[in-house]
């Protein structure tokens, strides 16, 4: 891989990671199409979903600020009610228990655990065929098919008014076992988690939010479960420089598209993004038997 395909691929995985056409269908049909090699397997995606990572941290600051505070007092709170329980049962007194969930936050962070169990689940058992999948150009088009299908679902459908503390654990279950349907190529990540969220009612900024900051914990594990296996790859210093720099394009043009992103779906214009898989779609069906 030259430094100009790792640039070219960093922009491809900032715009469309944030934007409802799938990052990883993108990554597959240019790869396919223009025989791209990434000699370090996957870690190369991996690297560029760091990279937007990066964009998310910086976008969402306040809130994630907000929610690791929130998620360590609930440990917190957690360890005083155990040590209140022993204490009861101990002495026979019958001390209170401190409430957990309390605020928005908390519950917010609570959504974010139970949404990222299913997530981990498929992701982990579905790993070797998504790698195999993107080997082609008729599993992506496949999936920007369904992407584009669900994206006019959405757009047709009336706003809701959930916040987190309206929000249940089955919908978050639901909606985790939607972002681990989308590491199939052509199957958007944010496409599935937003239209998912917008089904079940949430308010549209919330949606956003829950849908890019849900996306910290699995991109975080995926990289975990990369460079675990790491010692077999072929990667050098060289490569690993031209890696780097796709990651760092990736953040930055990821920043702008969370940005733009936030404007899409408060006016509700997933149609546009509708169209545009249905045709990539078609034309990477079409280039798998002609290519």
């Amino acid at each position: 891989m030259s430094i100009l395909q790792s640039i070219l691929l960093g922009i491809v995985q900032g715009l469309t990671e944030f934007l409802p056409v799938s990052s990883s269908g993108h990554l597959a049909i240019i790869q396919n199409l223009f025989g791209i090699e990434t000699e370090g397997g996957i870690l190369f995606d991996v690297l560029l979903h760091v990279g937007t990572l990066v964009a998310i941290f910086v976008a969402f600051r306040t809130d994630i600020q907000r929610l690791l505070l929130e998620g360590c007092s609930i440990l917190y709170d957690v360890y005083c009610n155990i040590r209140t329980f022993i204490h009861n049962k101990k002495n026979g007194s019958n001390e209170a228990y401190k409430r957990i969930i309390h605020n928005n936050y908390r519950k917010f962070v609570m959504l974010i655990v139970v949404a990222t169990i299913p997530t981990g689940m498929l992701g982990f058992v579905s790993r070797h065929l998504v790698e195999a999948a993107g080997g082609n150009l008729l599993a992506p088009g496949i999936g920007l098919l369904i992407t584009g299908i669900l994206l006019l679902v959405v757009d047709f459908t009336r706003s809701g008014k959930k916040i987190p503390r309206d929000a249940t654990y089955a919908n978050a279950m639901w909606i985790g076992i939607c972002q681990g349907l989308a590491v199939f190529p052509g199957i958007s990540r944010s496409g599935m988690t937003i239209a998912s969220s917008l089904l079940f009612g949430f308010n549209r900024k919330f949606a956003v939010k829950f849908s890019f900051l849900m996306s910290v914990p699995a991109i975080l594990g995926a990289a975990i479960l990369e460079i675990s296996q790491i010692g077999g790859s072929e990667l050098t210093w060289g490569l690993g420089g031209i890696y780097l720099v796709g990651a760092i394009v990736a953040g930055i043009v990821g920043y702008f598209a969370i940005k733009f992103m936030i404007v899409v779906v408060q006016r509700k214009k997933f149609r546009y993004f509708a169209y545009y898989c249905f045709l990539i779609g078609v034309i990477s069906i079409v280039a798998n038997f002609v290519h």
